[in-house]
């Protein structure tokens, strides 16, 4: 899998993931948020598209809510 692929597929599930739990606040920046997330775990050397997600998912649950992005 290409690391292209790897962002795609992991962003989708943790975008999924958050909006059927109704956690997606601004869009744009969840969107910003979760990508920059990704890719950084991604350079870093993780390829487990599930370790990826949920990683995401709890940084963005733990976020500052008063802040815009924090990618």
């Amino acid at each position: 899998m290409t690391d292209d692929a790897l962002v795609e597929e992991s962003f989708e599930i943790a975008w999924n993931t958050l909006e059927a739990a109704g956690e997606l606040r601004d869009r744009e920046s969840a969107a910003t948020f979760l990508s920059s997330k990704i890719i950084t775990m991604i350079r870093r050397g993780e390829k487990r598209r599930l370790l990826l997600s949920n990683r995401a998912i709890d940084l963005y649950r733990q976020r500052d809510p008063n802040v815009t992005c924090l990618a």
